[in-house]
């Protein structure tokens, strides 16, 4: 698995990670514990190195899978995780007072069975506190040896800008993929200006860019709640599918492979974190980061993505309202 490094402060990772949420979270079923842990040991033995989770995500259950699963290989492994949502659901508000931070990476210590956190993200962007405030109370927190690098996540450029001036910012997490390209605009250029990494999450459109999602959800996907995730946008946005399932087979790579490879070819500190709880796009996730994209395939893509208008919010108003738009 080749590296990659996200930052400037020495955090190197695989160059794909893996985004843990999924495992019990996203679609409303969630996988056996052990078939969990099993899916994440294996993912580390085929050089997976970086897993991403956060208090919010169950609440608190994702963090303890990922603790026992890795536990074995923490020497191995950087894990990454989050707070500032307020009781760890981001449905009641936010909250980055430095009290809650302590206590939060407190919590995630123990729930992670680790004596450090490795990347520790402001999950959203309070606006009630002060974000030099919350990179000094990080800093602490690092020079304290319960952390060790800091990022953010769905984060403006004026803010990435306040934080880093006080605590260097070694990643941000936000959507980005063939599905959401909104970070090109401001965020990357930014970020390459800085030296900091970016890790996209849901980099396969939340699993709509694989293709497996042609017709409305079943009643317990928490993707329903998505505007984009409708019946009548899930049917309107096929055409971008179409469009990159014609280019992968030309390629001959799946189509999520295609949309990886694309996220991987754009800059060398970019690391997307794919979720899964199939054994089999496990491997082909992985895979991906072998693809190589020519000038010319990459000008394609981005030429067939221009021509589409997609249909459809990426989340709902109370969600929306809890992007970092300053």
């Amino acid at each position: 698995m080749q590296k990659r490094k996200l930052g400037n402060q020495g955090l190197e990772v695989s160059a794909l990670g893996f985004g843990c949420m999924g495992l019990n979270f996203l679609d409303g079923k969630g996988m056996e514990k052990n078939a969990a842990i099993s899916l994440l040991r294996d993912a580390v033995e085929r050089g997976i190195n970086f897993y991403d989770t956060a208090e919010a995500y169950g609440p608190y259950t994702n963090e303890e899978l990922v603790g026992e699963a890795l536990k074995p290989y923490r020497d191995r492994v950087v894990i990454a995780t989050k707070f500032g949502c307020k009781e760890a659901s981001p449905a009641i508000g936010l909250d980055s007072r430095p009290e809650t931070i302590r206590a939060v990476t407190d919590a995630s210590l123990k729930r992670l069975k680790t004596d450090y956190i490795d990347l520790l993200y402001q999950h959203r962007v309070d606006p009630h506190v002060a974000i030099e405030e919350v990179a000094g109370t990080v800093k602490d927190l690092i020079q304290e040896g319960k952390v060790k690098y800091f990022g953010l996540s769905e984060a403006s450029t004026k803010t990435i800008r306040k934080a880093h001036a006080v605590l260097p910012v070694s990643a941000l997490q936000s959507e980005y993929s063939l599905f959401w390209r909104g970070p090109e605009v401001e965020i990357i250029p930014t970020l390459e200006e800085l030296r900091i990494g970016f890790v996209p999450f849901s980099p396969l459109g939340k699993g709509f860019l694989t293709g497996a999602i042609n017709t409305k959800l079943e009643a317990a996907d928490r993707r329903n709640v998505l505007p984009r995730f409708t019946e009548e946008n899930i049917k309107a946005n096929l055409v971008l599918v179409e469009a990159l399932s014609e280019i992968a087979r030309e390629k001959k790579v799946t189509t999520g492979q295609l949309a990886l490879a694309w996220l991987l070819a754009q800059k060398p500190w970019i690391v997307p974190i794919p979720g899964t709880t199939n054994l089999h796009r496990l491997a082909e996730n992985i895979a991906s980061v072998q693809v190589v994209l020519t000038p010319d395939e990459l000008t394609k893509i981005g030429t067939t993505v221009d021509g589409i208008t997609l249909t459809g919010n990426r989340y709902p108003e109370f969600l929306e309202k809890q992007i970092d738009k300053d």
